[in-house]
């Protein structure tokens, strides 16, 4: 069988070199699209929340993932599940307003629960100044909407803010 190889990054994993629009979505090879993050990128927490908060401002919430998703995978160990809900939080976002409102609500749900076991470490300013109770009543109301069947989401309209004071 004739196979297509894999497009492989600098360390042989296989890695899309697809170009990706805004949202995340693969393009024709030769289209231009919307620079990818660098991944395994290790950011200080601040530098992590202001890059994300950009991007999702832009109303690219799937690149966002990739820098939470960067801090999740780098950080210390009691500080992970904050990291991974918050880039289930920008991947629901993603999925939200792609049109998949039932992916979208899930990760929304999942994102918020992680996010608020950290509510009794710091409830005035949570770790690292994340807006814990903020982001887990944005996820929950654009939850209910996408549960109802509201699925015209934009996400640089939606975008959540991720600290209470940047």
């Amino acid at each position: 069988m004739n196979r297509t190889p894999r497009d492989r990054d600098n360390e042989g994993k296989a890695r899309s070199a697809r170009p990706r629009d805004g949202l995340g979505r693969p393009l024709p090879y030769g289209v231009e699209g919307v620079p990818r993050q660098p991944e395994g990128l290790v950011r200080t927490p601040p530098e992590t929340l202001v890059e994300a908060q950009r991007l999702l401002d832009a109303g690219m919430p799937f690149h966002a993932h990739e820098v939470l998703e960067d801090a999740w995978k780098s950080g210390p160990e009691e500080e992970r599940e904050l990291w991974r809900g918050l880039a289930q939080l920008a991947v629901g976002l993603t999925h939200a307003a792609r049109g998949n409102a039932r992916g979208g609500a899930a990760l929304l749900a999942r994102g918020a629960g992680s996010v608020a076991s950290y509510a009794t470490s710091a409830p005035s300013s949570g770790l690292h100044g994340v807006d814990v109770e903020g982001l887990t009543r944005w996820a929950g109301a654009l939850t209910e909407e996408l549960r109802r069947g509201d699925t015209a989401v934009s996400a640089a309209d939606r975008a959540p803010r991720l600290r209470l004071s940047p």
